[in-house]
């Protein structure tokens, strides 16, 4: 024990003498609580649970809407530490700074808003509708209006053709030449727009097949041509989904029949749309009541199912949906001097009778500056 009284103060002496003052003190000095902060997270518009609005993507079309994040650098103190032979240093090494590495922004699903979210100018409740979940949208800000259940899992049905527009928009021109390509006997029980294996039509008249009478027919076809493949143009869909920042979806097919892992929400769905209307290709697509289709020397009409665009004052889009597991479905957009609202309501008893006193509520109880 002598021996080591006597052995410490001299170590003292020498590491002071060889220029490690700065690290003996650091070893004697108390730890000190490190401080980082975490970047806060936003979404749209569209994006989205992301946020609550989601807004401008990547061009999109027809029927068919996070912020980036980044970590603050976090300083680390270095402490240095003498070996049994230190070599001698004329001055203190500095401490090491170890930055944090930021993530790489995503696109944003929200648009750009074009004016502040409308204020509430009545305590009048929204009405009861039979939709599993729903959820009102204010278009510019992405301000949740009214929702329930806006999160939960459903059977998106047809709705699916919103993103699966949005995918083929994203890659392709309308006026491309496209020969369909598709096995027919996956639409068993399926809605058409009368396409034959070999077809040769333009993209648009195929995205119009989708989205008007909401062919099946056309979203294998569309997939086939865009990706190579139903599977490949899948991922493509999923890979947009992640890039909205959008969590409550997941697709297995780009036509929406019922199938295990295919789901989506009333507050994902609407997102989609809204990225959608920032194209006016989509809002074309969306709004359309009819479409005259042209095969070769063939040509015949094509007609849009959603009964709310001829029922509710001011709609403009934009796909219906139903299937057994999804019952019926709707994303609708109706916009009023010049304010866009929009509908996303599932598993409902009828389209219209559920959806209108919705945007009715909305634009009676809310106003825009």
């Amino acid at each position: 024990m002598q021996r080591v009284l006597l052995i410490t103060p001299v170590a003292f002496v020498v590491l002071a003498a060889l220029g490690f003052h700065n690290a003996v003190s650091g070893m004697l000095s108390p730890p000190v609580a490190a401080k980082g902060g975490a970047a806060a997270v936003a979404a749209a518009p569209p994006v989205a649970a992301a946020t609550r609005a989601v807004g401008q993507l990547v061009p999109v079309a027809t029927d068919l809407p996070v912020a980036p994040t980044a970590a603050t650098p976090v300083q680390i103190r270095a402490v240095l530490v003498p070996t049994a032979t230190p070599e001698p240093s004329p001055t203190p090494l500095p401490p090491t700074v170890t930055p944090v590495p930021t993530d790489t922004p995503r696109p944003s699903a929200t648009p750009k808003p074009t004016a502040l979210a409308p204020h509430r100018i009545s305590q009048e409740a929204p009405p009861r509708v039979t939709a599993r979940s729903y959820v009102v949208v204010d278009g510019d800000s992405g301000e949740i209006l009214a929702e329930l259940n806006p999160h939960l899992h459903v059977a998106p049905a047809s709705t699916t053709k919103i993103i699966t527009t949005l995918v083929a928009l994203q890659h392709n021109n309308l006026d491309e030449m496209v020969t369909a390509q598709y096995d027919p006997s996956e639409l068993v029980d399926s809605t058409l727009m009368g396409l034959h294996p070999g077809d040769q039509l333009t993209l648009e008249d195929l995205l119009y097949g989708l989205m008007l009478p909401s062919g099946n027919d056309a979203a294998l076809a569309i997939a086939t041509y865009v990706a190579g493949s139903k599977a490949a143009f899948v991922e493509r869909m999923n890979q947009l989904t992640a890039d909205l920042g959008l969590s409550d979806s997941h697709w297995v097919n780009p036509h929406g029949l019922d199938a295990p892992g295919h789901y989506s929400s009333a507050y994902d769905m609407v997102q989609f749309a809204r990225v959608g209307m920032q194209d006016p290709r989509f809002q074309a697509l969306a709004a359309a009541r009819s479409h005259t289709v042209h095969v070769g020397s063939r040509t015949y009409e094509v007609y849009n199912l959603n009964r709310v665009l001829p029922n509710v004052p001011g709609a403009d889009g934009v796909k219906i949906g139903y299937t057994d597991d999804a019952g019926r479905t709707i994303v609708a957009s109706v916009t009023r001097n010049g304010h866009r609202v929009y509908v996303g309501a599932f598993h409902i008893g009828d389209l219209v009778i559920d959806t209108k006193p919705l945007f009715e509520w909305a634009f009676r109880v809310w106003a825009w500056n």
